[in-house]
């Protein structure tokens, strides 16, 4: 039997996680252990229902399971809907939400290891780039920031070398620090393609030429893709696969259904006869 002492340690690491949950998922005052609940509450619902009434043969459960599936089913296939329509809109909330949870990255340690995650597999930083981390008080380019994690980024935004066997947190560090006016390489100018810039004159870095170093460099160091993007590629590059989920996910519903109603169907028919 659990003594008292377990008891408020188990109470004290759900508190927690259930904390953390509501830091990573800010939605705006809404509490999203709610949304677990009420998650949670209906499929027990439903789970009992379509049991006890297969078991008892009880019609009233098995209808009320066949249409509380089917309205699940009407929803999901509404908000697929939606979902198509209002793809900017998607679009534009998960850039917010990541944005929030990058100013928040040392906020909270369960936080900090799902961008990390987030970063590392689908190969990018930031919401739509690198530059979205100066939202971050410790990784701005201000003047003001006296951070030695300064102009940089997370470890997880940087390229990985196969060589390296251990990671090295440091390596976002200057990351996006920009090129001194100034100081390319006399050559560099006749090293762009298409020779946008042969005719530049001694070494001067206009504006175009600094971007376009601070870009090849960064592409070296780090990942300049946004995860939003990145994202989107690996929606249409999966597409069959996500499609086969939720066409699988939609004929067991659809399947469930069917044999509520014919078991409601054999029950009444049963009864009749008597």
């Amino acid at each position: 039997m659990p003594s008292a002492s377990d008891s408020s340690c188990l109470l004290f690491l759900s508190q927690g996680v259930l904390s953390n949950i509501s830091s990573i998922t800010d939605l705006g005052g809404f509490d999203p252990v709610w949304l677990f609940l009420v998650v949670g509450g209906v499929m027990f619902i439903l789970g009992f229902a379509g049991c006890i009434g297969a078991l008892r043969e009880n019609t009233f459960l098995l209808k009320f399971f066949s249409v509380f599936l089917g309205i699940i089913f009407f929803l999901e296939l509404t908000a697929g809907v939606l979902a198509f329509v209002f793809k900017d809109w998607i679009k534009d909330q998960l850039y917010f939400f990541i944005n929030n949870n990058i100013r928040a990255y040392r906020d909270d340690i369960d936080l900090q290891n799902l961008i990390d995650f987030t970063q590392e597999y689908w190969q990018c930083c930031g919401a739509f780039g690198a530059d979205d981390w100066n939202l971050n008080i410790y990784f701005n380019c201000t003047d003001s920031n006296a951070s030695r994690e300064r102009c940089g980024v997370p470890f997880s935004c940087c390229t990985k070398d196969p060589a390296e066997d251990v990671i090295n947190t440091q390596c976002g560090y200057d990351a996006r620090q920009k090129p001194v006016s100034g100081t390319c390489p006399c050559g560099l100018a006749h090293s762009v393609p298409g020779g946008a810039f042969a005719h530049a004159r001694g070494c001067i870095c206009d504006t175009l030429l600094s971007s376009l170093v601070k870009e090849v460099d960064q592409q070296i160091v780090i990942y300049t893709k946004g995860c939003v993007p990145q994202f989107e590629k690996w929606l249409q590059d999966n597409l069959t696969i996500v499609a086969g989920i939720f066409i699988g996910i939609a004929l067991l519903q659809i399947f469930g259904i069917c044999l509520a109603q014919n078991l409601v169907s054999d029950i009444e028919a049963v009864r009749a006869s008597w």
